[in-house]
């Protein structure tokens, strides 16, 4: 008899009504697959997306489907050539599969244990559970894209949500420096994170406001948020700047002459989160968490998330 585990699933596209939590069964422990209980799992934006039906020419769905591509937990379990691993160890990762079916929205996931690495002991199961989606999306976007270093200027827009938590803190972490753009009540938040200035995305056009502190524009502008803001801000770049959106396709922008740029869609990368886990061990990296929510309560994180007013990560605790 197949093993079951509680999950949260659904088995039609559409709205948080369409989502229900109860037994599934779980698939059988194959070649180099764990058995993972989950410690936390932190909910994104994709997520409603991808219920929503609007994800599907990027990855397909397979119902009964359950959500969730973030994952902190503990192996359980290894099929034949599981290795990397022992039974017992503590591990995260980004489990973006090619189908859209066996989530992380659940209380056991079987998993190939090439999506995960060693979690950093620094950082709580929360954070851990919040932090790969984010973070390698961060990660990709401001090191491997944007080429980021030491000295160089930073625009960070959409910075108080957790992919721009983090990109301030990864520009931080290289020595430079960061303006964050995000609205005047997180001024305090984006500090603490270690932004050098913020811009109150309400406070008029942002590029004025980035000429003031950089005369010469900045190196890179990071856009987690799109919109009117990335429109608002391509003036702050410098003439031979990189711009790296992880929102925008750069068909419907007019671009700077010489400018630089490129879409980016985190990939699951084991070597990145060994990264990132050195980076939180060492200090230099924290996940502030909004909220966490039980397993039975997914539908209210789903609700928190699709306001789209999260200073920090939703995290679902099986």
């Amino acid at each position: 008899m197949a093993k079951q585990t509680q999950a949260a699933y659904y088995t039609e596209f559409g709205g948080i009504d369409k989502i229900k939590v109860g037994p599934l069964d779980l698939p059988e422990l194959g070649e180099g697959d764990v058995l993972l209980r989950v410690k936390a799992a932190g909910i994104n934006p994709v997520d409603y997306i991808v219920r929503e039906g609007y994800f599907q020419q990027v990855v397909p769905n397979a119902f009964p489907a359950v959500p969730g591509w973030d994952v902190a937990g503990v192996v359980e379990k290894r099929g034949h050539g599981a290795s990397r691993f022992a039974d017992g160890a503590e591990v995260y990762g980004y489990v973006r599969r090619p189908v859209v079916q066996h989530g992380t929205f659940a209380e056991y996931i079987v998993i190939p244990e090439c999506y995960l690495a060693r979690r950093p002991a620094t950082l709580s199961w929360e954070e851990a559970g919040g932090l790969p989606l984010a973070g390698l999306t961060a990660y990709q976007s401001v090191f491997t894209a944007g080429k980021l270093k030491s000295g160089e200027t930073v625009l960070i827009l959409g910075a108080s949500g957790g992919v721009g938590s983090v990109a301030i803190q990864l520009a931080k972490s290289v020595g430079a420096t960061v303006i964050a753009v995000a609205s005047a009540q997180n001024a305090d938040y984006m500090s603490k994170l270690g932004a050098d200035f913020t811009i109150d995305y309400a406070a008029g056009p942002v590029a004025e406001s980035v000429k003031k502190i950089a005369p010469e524009g900045v190196d890179l502008l990071f856009d987690a948020i799109s919109g009117d803001t990335l429109t608002q801000s391509l003036a702050a770049l410098k003439p031979a700047g990189r711009l790296i959106s992880v929102l925008n396709d750069g068909k419907a922008l007019s671009l700077p002459p010489g400018v630089y740029f490129t879409h980016v869609m985190a990939q699951p990368s084991v070597p990145d989160l060994d990264h990132l886990r050195e980076l939180a061990d060492a200090g230099k990296l924290h996940l502030p968490i909004a909220a966490t929510f039980p397993l039975a309560e997914v539908k209210k994180a789903f609700e928190q998330i699709e306001s789209k007013h999260t200073t920090g990560k939703v995290v679902i605790i099986p």
